[in-house]
């Protein structure tokens, strides 16, 4: 009885110990606001045909496009320089808008703000959780390879889950047009590790937009990486 006792311990003990999953489910509340249903989804047809002209006329004049300074249209076409076929904005504009998001709180000055995507607007509170070191796994079934190659063998699969990632070991790609990940090499709080295809993780200070509605009309006011 007593070594049963020892043993019935030991297993609560262990249990009790293990590492717990995290998670971010996808949230989208732009359902709220017909308006806004409309604005977002003649914008993501604009990105799909690179429609430069179409989503310039959609930022305010004064966007703001990074924390050194640059706003408005002529240094967004000098950043990302969207006509050209190397540009990284359509993808990341793309998977921005396709991603949910949330409106912002009702400040008294009547006007209606939404952030995206959601895994910027809902990014945990949680002493634990890293925004500069942590992503979120934006699918179901992701798989969770080996090593950083298609071929490699899939060691498991994830589902909204918030990772560790290890910058270091990380894959970016040959020759972007900026700094883009191939494989990100990642752990989970639950203690699996691994490659996840760079397309499948966004961070909690990745690129996210802000809209604000203004007597009627919706505007992109910020385009930003960082903090």
């Amino acid at each position: 009885m007593k070594n049963f006792i020892v043993i019935l311990f030991v297993a609560v003990f262990a249990v009790g110990g293990m590492a717990q999953e995290k998670y971010l489910k996808p949230v989208d509340e732009a359902a709220k606001d017909p308006s806004f249903v409309e604005f977002r989804t003649k914008l993501i047809a604009a990105a799909e045909r690179k429609d430069t002209k179409y989503v310039m006329a959609a930022m305010d004049p004064k966007i703001e496009l990074s924390f050194g300074g640059h706003v408005g249209a002529a240094d967004f076409k000098e950043l990302w320089k969207p006509d050209s076929k190397n540009s990284l904005f359509w993808k990341e504009f793309l998977t921005i808008l396709k991603n949910g998001g949330s409106f912002g709180e009702d400040t008294g000055d009547d006007v209606s703000r939404f952030f995206a995507p959601y895994t910027y607007s809902e990014f945990p509170d949680d002493p634990e959780i890293d925004m500069f070191r942590d992503g979120i796994v934006i699918g179901t079934d992701v798989n969770l390879r080996e090593s950083p190659d298609t071929k490699s063998k899939i060691i498991g699969t994830l589902s909204h889950n918030i990772v560790k990632i290890d910058f270091e070991r990380s894959v970016l790609k040959k020759n972007p047009a900026g700094i883009d990940y191939a494989w990100y090499k990642i752990e989970t709080f639950g203690g699996k590790k691994g490659f996840v295809s760079g397309d499948y993780i966004r961070g909690g200070v990745d690129y996210r937009i802000g809209f604000e509605k203004k007597n009627g009309k919706w505007r992109m006011t910020f385009f930003l990486a960082g903090d």
